[in-house]
């Protein structure tokens, strides 16, 4: 398998290539890791504890979210796991990632933020299913979200990738990042 890391600027966050049809919460757990303990935690000659919980995984494929817990550092917050197909010269197809942190009340107030332009905007997001969106950005993140007859999906736009969260996912993450902070 071909791998390869670039650190970003910015945020401490991390995109790379790996070749596979599609990332799961098992491989996104795997990865986020050695992303956290390399880019978040830092890594030191003391053993350091730490864990990492999935929260939810997007069923597009393209988004999973994280809770990571470190006492010893004083760390707590929540991880996005972007991804995205990318091709190569030669034609190989690639599954690139990239994870996006933020501490723990950062995470709280991007969710908090995403729930906020919902309930604010609900009637003219309703008002023409599909049609009618909303979009704001938030630290180096574009958010696009609109309706459909009987939900939401929220669009994230961050270092390339495209990725959709739909209702379920996105509520599902939030409650859960609030249970195991609190």
């Amino acid at each position: 398998m071909i791998f390869a890391c670039c650190i970003l600027s910015g945020n401490a966050q991390v995109a790379g290539y790996w070749y596979a049809k599609e990332f799961s919460k098992d491989i996104s757990l795997y990865k986020a890791k050695a992303y956290l303990f390399g880019d978040v935690l830092g890594s030191t000659p003391e053993v350091t504890q730490f864990e990492v919980i999935p929260l939810a995984a997007a069923s597009s494929g393209e988004l999973t979210t994280l809770l990571y817990k470190c006492e010893s550092n004083e760390k707590e917050g929540l991880v996005l796991g972007f991804y995205g197909d990318y091709w190569n010269e030669t034609g190989v197809v690639y599954q690139g990632f990239g994870f996006k942190n933020f501490d723990k009340d950062a995470a709280t107030e991007f969710l908090d933020k995403i729930q906020s332009a919902i309930d604010a905007n609900v009637k003219f997001l309703r008002k023409n299913t599909d049609n009618n969106n909303i979009v704001f950005r938030h630290d180096d993140m574009d958010v696009l979200i609109w309706t459909s007859t009987t939900s939401y999906t929220i669009r994230l736009f961050w270092n390339g990738f495209d990725s959709s969260w739909e209702r379920t996912a996105f509520e599902r993450s939030k409650r859960r990042f609030e249970r195991k902070t609190r």
